[in-house]
């Protein structure tokens, strides 16, 4: 357990810190980045302040976050340098939830930055260097990520001079020390961040993090008291920003010291203190951080069955639980604590599923070692192929230069031809222009009639769906489920008196199969009609309905934002209509590993948006497709006076819908 809390602690500080510090007065900076918006002259101080707002977002509105990112591009379209920028702001909104997309945007800035030869360049580049790093160590491990920094990243911040970038990658270096358990090292590289950073930057958020590491790498030496001066001045630093989200990692670091200490009562104190900003802020892994420790806390204090549930609830919330080796770690404490209130069934059946995923981590760990190999002689052959393939290119470069003499003198000539054509059909479209708007105008009379009836119409149709949709549910579920139900009742009672399950098991096999089949029935019957929506709303009911779709290769993330619960209840059936179709076709047809939902509420507007990593669909399927899910779902946004935008390439599909909630 000592290890994963040190592993938590370094990921959750390579997740806060790979994303850039943000200042400590959090919200002085983002008013100076929306004023250096409305007021600054420059395109390159508007880009940059979009970017930073891109960067603050990204953990609680990822949709606001790309809208930033967005805007800072187009600010400073055209400018080479602004466009470098982009990339490595396009990695940091990716780096949480698509690694690989990420890692593409860090390498395109990592190509390009050295180009532009500026100290401001400089320190992006050190900076793609770490993330790159960051996103590479799980495939190469942490020795790839010190050679990074050793070698690429800090070199590139000694050479742009800016003292509280090198004192950050400093205090990281001596972050990765300590996880490997070289602590003087890491107090060696800590020291040397104080140096700079005290003098340098005294009031900097990168002097706070290297004051909170200096300090928990003493405590994970089992020398609490040695580090507390430099918990204490952490603690005035923060003292007058009770807002800031760097409170989390801060009362994280109390709480380390007072376990440390022995002193329960107050490491849980501060444990329920850290839970409170990390709840605030969505610190989703902060929050599983807080929660290991207070396991361990509740260990200690043979609060064993608080301790089986907290493990329970970290499982069940599946942040930590996506590595496999935290899993792996999670269900052998749940063998354990079970073991130790007494619940040998449940000790057991943890312990199984301990030793088959420990099973399967190895045997995967080989096939990786296998793949290293393959994808070093494949990168020979590549090479091989590369060089052949230049001489090849080189020779018919010479040819098209040659044919291109040829092409420029035809193009005059189509150039002045093309102008004649052009000057004949402006004069005819002229003539035809008046007679042509008359006819316009009688059609969109003829269309605003037949746009009334085709909604008249499919409000009828929706109606009557969702009408006979309940009816047919609760035929299911209340008279043949029942029926069924019963059935398999009496047989069961029948049998336990009849029969022998060891003579007869093909009975028994049978009864089995009804049972399971009365189950799927009330699950058809469901899906007729939630019962979740009913019962206890819409955000609800998507919750519920992003787990159902959610399976071990496919993540679904999904972000409510102000849904009210007033909303009538034929809005939330057609929103929940719509999502549900969304997230089939999506689940259907893109083979995505990781699927983002948002939907939000404005007033009478209603906004969802869905983004997945699959492969995409051609641009024209809308047209050709005869499928009934594409037809009904485009009849859901109609009715609802909504418009649908789709966005699709061979990395994903991006669906952005629009609806009026007074849309009938």
């Amino acid at each position: 357990m000592k290890k994963l809390l040190c592993f938590l602690y370094i990921l959750v500080h390579f997740s806060l810190q790979a994303q850039g510090l943000l200042p400590l007065n959090e919200k002085k900076f983002t008013d100076s980045l929306q004023l250096a918006i409305q007021s600054s002259i420059s395109n390159s101080s508007r880009a940059n302040a979009y970017f930073l707002l891109s960067r603050y977002y990204k953990s609680t509105d990822t949709l606001l976050s790309k809208k930033y990112l967005e805007n800072g591009k187009r600010a400073g379209a055209g400018d080479p340098f602004i466009t470098s920028v982009y990339y490595y702001y396009k990695g940091q909104y990716y780096q949480d939830f698509n690694k690989e997309k990420a890692a593409i945007s860090y390498r395109k800035a990592i190509e390009t930055l050295p180009r532009l030869k500026s100290k401001t360049a400089d320190y992006y580049l050190a900076l793609s260097w770490y993330n790159y790093g960051i996103l590479q160590k799980n495939k190469e491990g942490y020795p790839f990520l010190i050679k990074t920094m050793l070698e690429k990243s800090i070199p590139t911040a000694e050479k742009h001079g800016d003292s509280k970038i090198l004192g950050f990658l400093y205090t990281q270096l001596a972050l990765m020390l300590t996880y490997n358990a070289e602590f003087n090292k890491a107090h060696h590289y800590n020291e040397k961040a104080l140096q700079i950073l005290e003098k340098k930057a005294p009031a900097s958020a990168e002097l706070f993090y290297a004051y909170l590491n200096i300090s928990s790498n003493y405590c994970y030496q089992a020398k609490c008291l040695s580090g507390k001066q430099y918990l204490n001045k952490a603690g005035e630093m923060i003292h007058s920003y009770p807002e800031s989200s760097s409170n989390t990692l801060y009362y994280y670091n109390r709480a380390l010291y007072f376990i440390g200490q022995q002193d329960h009562e107050q490491a849980l104190q501060n444990i329920e203190k850290g839970l409170y900003y990390a709840k605030k802020f969505n610190q989703k892994l902060q929050m599983q951080m807080f929660y290991f420790h207070k396991y361990d806390t509740f260990k200690k204090l043979k609060r064993y069955t608080e301790a089986k549930s907290l493990l329970e609830e970290i499982l069940a919330e599946k942040t930590l639980a996506q590595d496999l080796n935290n899993r792996k770690t999670i269900y052998s404490h749940l063998a354990s604590i079970n073991e130790i209130i007494g619940n040998l069934s449940q000790a057991l059946l943890w312990e199984k599923k301990y030793s088959n995923l420990n099973d399967s981590i190895n045997a995967e760990n080989i096939k990786l070692e296998i793949n290293k190999l393959e994808a070093k002689f494949s990168a020979s052959e590549k090479e091989k192929k590369i060089a052949f393939l230049n001489a090849e290119k080189n020779q018919k470069q010479m040819e098209v230069n040659k044919k291109n003499s040829y092409l420029w003198v035809l193009s005059l000539v189509l150039l002045l031809f093309l102008s004649l054509l052009i000057f004949l059909f402006v004069i005819y479209r002229k003539n035809k222009k008046l007679s042509e708007q008359k006819e316009i105008n009688l059609q969109q009379k003829i269309e605003d009639i037949k746009q009334k009836e085709e909604l008249a119409l499919t409000k009828a149709i929706l109606e009557g769906e969702e009408r006979e949709r309940e009816r047919v549910a609760k035929d299911l579920h209340d008279g043949l489920g029942g029926m069924l139900a019963g059935v398999k009742i009496n047989l069961s009672t029948w049998s336990s008196h009849n029969l022998n399950p060891e003579l007869h098991r093909d009975f028994y096999k049978i009864l089995n199969q009804l049972d399971n089949s009365v189950a799927e029935l009330r699950h058809v019957a469901r899906n007729l009609m939630p019962e979740s929506l009913l019962n206890f709303g819409l955000e609800t009911a998507l919750h519920d309905l992003c787990e159902f779709y959610t399976r071990k290769d496919l993540d679904i993330y999904f972000q409510p934002i102000n849904i009210e619960k007033d909303l009538p209840l034929k809005i939330q059936l057609n929103i929940y209509r719509i999502v549900q179709e969304l997230l089939a076709n999506a689940v259907k047809h893109a083979e995505a590993s990781n699927i983002l939902l948002q939907c939000s509420q404005s007033d009478d507007n209603f906004m969802i948006t869905i983004e997945d990593n699959g492969k995409g669909f051609e641009k024209d399927i809308e047209k050709t497709s005869k499928s009934m899910g594409l037809r009904n779902l485009k009849n859901r946004v109609n009715y609802l006076k909504g418009k649908m935008e789709v966005s699709s390439d061979n990395q994903g599909t991006t669906v952005n819908i629009e609806l009026n909630i007074d849309g009938e």
